[in-house]
């Protein structure tokens, strides 16, 4: 098959080398509004160039791979829906909830596959969780805690942009927690502060939170997040369940250290960066879409499935700047 590879950045260039490298794709086709980016990609990865996105559309493509600036992708996902090419989008599916359902309107029953970048689905951790939790070896589910700790904060002009913590980080926790149990959320009640960069509480945010999330079954599930975890990159996901528990990133490369004497996990260099820590998932979330674009198998991961995410950060949003708890159906519009 022939895919093409919509921006050519930090993640668009490991989207393209994992490309490269499958048998079932036989060229790829690349282009970035940085033309010394895009050629540096072709000559890497065997690649031909398309000096824009028109270019690619008239070129003939099975798949495209959107890695784009967030603004481009309600315009690069609607375009290719309508050229009838299934496409691969990086989260989120826009800037805001409003162009999102927009988005959704446009290629609901079109026929096109449209996949969302949430690369914890292909993580093998959290698909043995998954797993785990529907075949009910966990009995029935009280407690779940995902976290997502960051090593250092992103720069000032990527926070203003970024929508919040919440939006743009906790959301991979939202989505994963969903994934995983098989269950939605009804009401969340969140809380936040800020103790390093000064630049994220100008900017209206906050740079560690903690959330409480009812699900529609009664299980609670806890969330955290941080800009600023000094000893690495932290994410985990706990199980807690009437019959076993599980954990999710107790690997040697967990970022924390026991205060126990005598106990020297975890004994790894500690993760400091999420394309380490999901490496491998990234690469599995290219395969199957190509398996996607082959017909063999619908979206893993549909707009839909990313718009829930989204409520759940909406509502995250709203309890932290309201002081209050606030259910997930007050802020949905669709």
């Amino acid at each position: 098959m022939r895919i093409a590879i919509l921006g050519l950045g930090r993640i668009g260039a490991f989207h393209a080398e994992t490309l490269s490298r499958l048998d079932t794709v036989e060229s790829l086709l690349v282009s970035d509004p940085s033309g010394r980016a895009a050629a540096a990609a072709a000559e890497r990865f065997g690649a031909e160039v398309a000096a824009s996105p028109e270019a690619v559309f008239a070129a003939g493509v099975d798949g495209i791979v959107v890695a784009a600036a967030t603004d481009a992708h309600p315009e690069l996902i609607l375009a290719a829906v309508e050229a009838g090419i299934p496409v691969f989008c990086e989260k989120p599916v826009a800037r805001t909830m409003e162009q999102g359902v927009k988005v959704f309107h446009a290629v609901q029953d079109r026929g096109v596959p449209v996949q969302i970048g949430y690369q914890r689905r292909f993580d093998a951790g959290f698909a043995a969780a998954r797993a785990a939790v529907r075949s009910g070896a966990l009995g029935t589910l009280h407690t779940v805690r995902s976290t997502t700790l960051d090593p250092e904060p992103p720069p000032a002009a990527y926070i203003a942009a970024s929508g919040g913590i919440f939006r743009d980080c906790a959301v991979h926790d939202f989505d994963i927690i969903r994934w995983v149990t098989g269950r939605e959320v009804t009401e969340v009640y969140a809380t936040g502060g800020n103790r390093g960069a000064a630049y994220i509480e100008d900017a209206g945010d906050a740079d560690t939170t903690g959330a409480v999330l009812t699900l529609d079954d009664g299980t609670i599930a806890v969330v955290s997040n941080s800009r600023h975890n000094g000893r690495g990159y932290d994410v985990r996901m706990e199980l807690h369940g009437f019959t076993d528990s599980l954990a999710v990133g107790l690997d040697d490369k967990l970022p924390l250290r026991s205060a126990e004497p005598g106990v020297s996990f975890p004994a790894g260099t500690p993760h400091t960066f999420f394309m380490d820590r999901f490496a491998d998932a990234y690469r599995a979330e290219l395969v199957a879409f190509t398996e996607v674009v082959a017909g063999g198998r619908p979206s893993p991961c549909t707009v839909e499935d990313a718009l829930e995410a989204g409520w759940i950060a909406e509502a995250c949003t709203r309890s932290l700047h309201e002081h209050r708890p606030v259910r997930v159906e007050d802020v949905r519009t669709v």
